[in-house]
């Protein structure tokens, strides 16, 4: 009897922690779906639209793109960092702003299980400046350069060299003012770029002015869109022409562009301080050879930029033709909390410069090595790891096939040896050697197989890329 008890006290207890998971952890799960997720349900569970898997070659483009910033922005002596993915929510809506269209309408925000709101990044720069601000970094008084790359997010109309989770490389200067620290950005930039392979762009630039010429400009634009017919702009534009009239420049919908090319001119209002900075930026960028086209609707999609601001533009992608952009942001991190601190920085969307790096491919395996006998699978992993630890870069197959079979899978990696092992190999302590370009096929000593190879490593990383 005192048995049954305690297994029906048992089976109790269960049935209530059965319950107490399946309403504390599957029910959130639940409600995101119209049935219960059963184990059994053995479905394809597709991606998310707007997202995007990637695989070779459209990986190696990424790769390449990361690499070479990395190479790049070290001879500049800026530092990568890696900062969270996800952030409070206040940290956009207070520097990006709330009037953009990326805190109304495109930001992935939700709550957390304790009622917090927080946000996938949709941008970069308000997380390192908030990341910066953490840091013993921003109380020493010295410029601070930091890169960064990675996904962000936005919740817009997948297109051409636009998804919901796309890739940027970041750069941010910190902690100087000067005409030449923009200078530096810009042609940091455009170097960049060009050391891409990429050479068909342009640079537009234009000057936001500061707190102290801006609210000039921005009394006479909402003095101008005040006498327009509102219903010339689009629903959002007409709250934004009182609230925050510079947004309306920026706006895509074709009567607000049209109302934008009649608008008053930034650079009209610009005090003298903004009008020598920006002057002295243009000789920078003549200095350098930079083309430039001034614009002077040029406002970008974010609140925080004055001064300085920029984009580079490709005509060979279509309408999303802007692969770079970005400007001085003075002011932005005291606003989050921080020192009052100035600094620059731009950002390159690597789906867009992907579309215009169609040539990219990966760095081909130096070596195959085909198993033709069962016993000397154990000598040729021995051998695979030799050579990988010597600096090679190869591949082993693991099932033992015809030496027809074999070469066709070293063939269809493009590899430029392929090393073959059977048993005569294996009592006899050589290898096989096959140069897959030529079709010469020799044997070598276990021993001599890295001379065999004939491969440089400085040649072969220096060729890693093939335009």
């Amino acid at each position: 009897m005192g048995l049954d008890l305690r297994r029906f006290a048992v089976r109790t207890v269960y049935r209530l922690l059965l319950n107490y998971i399946d309403k504390n952890v599957y029910s959130p799960l639940t409600r995101l779906s119209s049935r219960r997720i059963q184990r059994s349900d053995m479905s394809r569970i597709s991606k998310i639209k707007g997202f995007f898997d990637l695989f070779p070659p459209e990986s190696t483009v990424y790769v390449f793109m990361e690499e070479t910033a990395r190479q790049m922005f070290a001879r500049y002596a800026y530092q990568e960092i890696k900062i969270p993915i996800l952030e409070q929510t206040e940290l956009f809506a207070r520097s990006i702003g709330l009037e953009t269209d990326v805190v109304q309408k495109e930001m992935y925000t939700f709550q957390d299980r304790k009622g917090r709101s927080l946000t996938m990044r949709p941008e970069a720069t308000a997380g390192v400046i908030r990341a910066y601000i953490d840091s013993p970094a921003s109380g020493s008084g010295n410029v601070s350069r930091y890169f960064t790359a990675g996904p962000m997010f936005r919740y817009e109309r997948p297109q051409k060299g636009r998804a919901r989770q796309f890739h940027q490389v970041n750069v941010e200067m910190l902690g100087e003012d000067s005409a030449f620290a923009d200078g530096e950005v810009l042609s940091m930039l455009w170097s960049y770029l060009q050391n891409l392979g990429l050479h068909k762009l342009n640079m537009q630039i234009n000057s936001l002015g500061c707190a102290k010429c801006r609210p000039k400009f921005d009394a006479g634009l909402r003095k101008f869109l005040a006498g327009l017919d509102q219903n010339s702009l689009c629903t959002d534009c007409q709250r934004r022409a009182m609230s925050n009239p510079m947004r309306v420049l920026d706006c895509k919908s074709q009567g607000c562009r049209e109302v934008a090319s009649k608008a008053p001119l930034i650079l009209d209002s610009l005090c003298t301080e903004c009008r020598v900075h920006f002057r002295h930026v243009l000789e920078i960028l003549e200095n350098f050879n930079i083309d430039y086209e001034l614009n002077p609707y040029l406002v970008r999609g974010l609140d925080y930029y004055q001064r300085t601001t920029f984009e580079v533009i490709s005509a060979d992608i279509g309408a999303q033709s802007a692969v770079a952009g970005g400007g001085r942001y003075d002011g932005l991190v005291r606003d989050l909390g921080g020192p009052d601190v100035p600094g620059i920085g731009f950002a390159c969307g690597m789906e867009r410069l992907a579309l215009l790096l169609q040539n990219i491919q990966e760095r081909p395996l130096d070596f195959y090595l085909a198993v033709l006998h069962q016993d000397a699978m154990e000598k040729a992993m021995i051998l695979t790891q030799r050579l990988r630890g010597k600096g090679f870069h190869g591949e082993m197959g693991f099932q033992v096939k015809s030496i027809k079979s074999q070469l066709r899978s070293a063939n269809k990696k493009n590899v430029k040896t392929c090393l073959l092992i059977g048993l005569d190999e294996l009592k006899g302590g050589q290898v096989q050697v096959k140069d897959m370009s030529t079709g010469v096929q020799r044997a070598v000593s276990q021993e001599d197989v890295e001379q065999a190879l004939g491969l440089n490593l400085k040649s072969r990383a220096e060729n890693f890329v093939h335009h």
